[in-house]
């Protein structure tokens, strides 16, 4: 198999779990992240696995490096991509919206939306070319329910959930699909991103009950991927058994 996935935040997180699933699955890879440095370990981590993996050190943010990177991608790489993993993501603080801080708002407004619109449009001519592709976007529990501190980060993964329909509405004559994994809690660096390297503040969120792990989501995504083209996964919404809602929770 020729074909390519794109993932992004691939560096640490859903984005390193998925990536090794899809490699399994024997897709090659181009992962996006940051972190060029993480993306180089995982590259070397996947070299057993007799695929094509091409890394790209980028921020997603930036509207006019991500249309020169795939401008500057080989044909051969761009007439053959078949999956794009919208996974780079985050969570900044958790005040309420009266002490909310504008950098904290932009940083997630431009990486879970704008950056998801960023690469999916410069990505979507290469995708409708090979029937059956696919765009999966992970989005949260708080796309479905919002909840207290949450308020700009609940708003921007509510973004991304109905920007997922639309765009579905908008592909389907052109066979691409569109799905969407709304995970629950899940034991990544999420929370130490959230509070701002704050470790000890960041355990404490998980404790009590087990939660969710970076390889549960991989596995949703295997699932999606692996079946036929004459299937659509709509959207998933996988939480810990612990967890009812955003906020409930059964802990010991």
């Amino acid at each position: 198999m020729d074909k390519y996935a794109i993932v992004t935040g691939a560096s640490a997180g859903f984005g390193e779990a998925i990536a090794k699933v899809l490699a399994e699955e024997k897709y090659n890879l181009i992962l996006v992240a940051r972190r060029g440095d993480r993306l180089e370990e995982l590259k070397n981590t996947l070299a057993s696995k007799q695929i094509k993996v091409l890394v790209a050190t980028l921020d997603v943010r930036n509207a006019e490096d991500i249309h020169d990177w795939i401008e500057g991608l080989e044909d051969k790489v761009k007439n053959n991509l078949s999956i794009l993993v919208n996974n780079a993501g985050l969570a900044v603080g958790r005040s309420g919206f009266q002490d909310g801080l504008l950098e904290d708002w932009e940083r997630m407004i431009d990486t879970n939306v704008k950056g998801l619109l960023y690469m999916t449009r410069e990505t979507l001519p290469f995708l409708m070319k090979n029937e059956g592709s696919m765009v999966i976007n992970i989005t949260s529990i708080a796309a479905k329910e919002a909840y207290a501190g949450g308020n700009v980060y609940c708003a921007t993964k509510a973004a991304v959930d109905q920007l997922s329909k639309s765009m579905r509405m908008d592909l389907v004559h052109h066979k691409v699909r569109v799905s969407t994994i709304a995970p629950g809690a899940a034991e990544t660096e999420f929370s130490l991103v959230r509070f701002k390297g704050d470790k000890e503040t960041s355990k404490q969120v998980y404790q009590g009950f087990d939660p969710l792990q970076a390889e549960d989501i991989a596995e949703a995504v295997r699932f999606i991927v692996t079946r036929p083209s004459r299937v659509s996964i709509h959207d998933l919404v996988i939480m810990p058994t612990a967890q009812a809602s955003t906020t409930l929770f059964h802990k010991d």
